[in-house]
């Protein structure tokens, strides 16, 4: 039987893995919705596109009728405190009403593990840590899973997601490297997960019949080491970042950029949230190790990193 799926922040980092995720089921149909411009018109009968804005509650209301789930992939990430609350605790807010007023039979919704704050975390489960958001963004994305608990909804928390779209991941540790100009000697281990897998448990719980209500974390179940990660970016993207530090040369290198030490100070704790779960509920495969899927996206990262050309030339 045919599944119509909604898909919110459809043209964003995760949304577009999710919609060619949903697009290999041959019996689900797509309505995409994107806030800032329609979609070109689609030649494939199973997807619609569709005009709507988390800040306008009266553009949801009808937005979910005929639907049978919803993956809402669309956050606001920076901004003022105003338009994170707007967005993503109150926009949520006004899309999970819209669905329950509509029969929608489940809501997933796709987090992320910054919710716990900064670590430690090891091997941590998901219902032993509490929520402790330390940004405005942060606060918000946990608010907004709350209405989706509410609702009997799922909600999946990523940590490192990785892949083509990517514009902070990876980017940002390439940053943090040609800024210290070398390696950090780090211990830490990182739980990552490639955006196509991630996107593929989310279509999975959409379309279970399984109970998947609740917080899942939706990342490989290997963790990496930060280490490892550092020479992952530093071999396949030509980092120039010679040598190592230590966490406290690397602390006073990075002292004068907020961005570059807020990236180092999360980089040298663990966080490593066990995830072997939600892959085995849904039957679905986690996708690939970092060091075995991020060559897979080099050709995005690439050209993301490419050096502005000089003026003039």
């Amino acid at each position: 039987m045919p599944q119509n799926i909604l898909v919110s922040g459809a043209s964003g980092f995760i949304g577009r893995h999710v919609v060619r995720a949903a697009r290999s089921q041959p019996d689900v149909r797509l309505r995409l919705m994107r806030h800032r411009a329609a979609f070109e018109p689609s030649s494939a009968d199973r997807i619609h596109s569709v005009s709507a804005d988390l800040r306008d509650p009266s553009s949801l209301r009808q937005l979910c009728e005929g639907i049978d789930a919803v993956i809402h992939c669309a956050s606001a990430v920076s901004g003022d405190a105003q338009t994170l609350h707007t967005v993503n605790d109150q926009g949520t807010h006004a899309l999970v009403d819209a669905a329950l007023q509509q029969g929608v039979r489940r809501v997933v919704y796709v987090s992320t593990a910054s919710v716990y704050g900064r670590g430690p975390f090891r091997e941590a489960e998901a219902h032993t840590l509490p929520v402790r958001p330390g940004s405005p963004t942060s606060h918000t994305r946990a608010a907004a899973e709350q209405h989706v608990l509410r609702a009997g909804g799922t909600v999946l928390r990523p940590h490192l997601v990785y892949g083509t779209g990517d514009r902070w991941v990876i980017p940002g540790l390439a940053g943090l490297l040609r800024y210290l100009r070398a390696g950090v000697d780090c211990p830490s281990v990182h739980s990552a997960v490639d955006a196509g897998a991630l996107a593929s448990a989310a279509v999975a719980a959409a379309l279970t019949d399984r109970n998947v209500a609740g917080v899942h974390h939706a990342n490989h179940p290997v963790p990496i080491q930060a280490a490892a990660l550092m020479d992952l970016v530093r071999k396949h993207l030509d980092v120039s970042a010679p040598g190592t530090l230590d966490a406290q040369q690397a602390r006073a290198r990075a002292a004068g950029a907020p961005q570059a030490l807020h990236h180092l100070d999360m980089l040298l704790v663990d966080h490593w949230f066990a995830s072997a779960d939600i892959w085995r509920l849904l039957d679905c495969d986690p996708g690939p190790s970092p060091t075995d899927g991020l060559p897979a996206h080099l050709p995005w990262y690439r050209e993301l990193l490419r050096p502005d050309p000089a003026p003039g030339r």
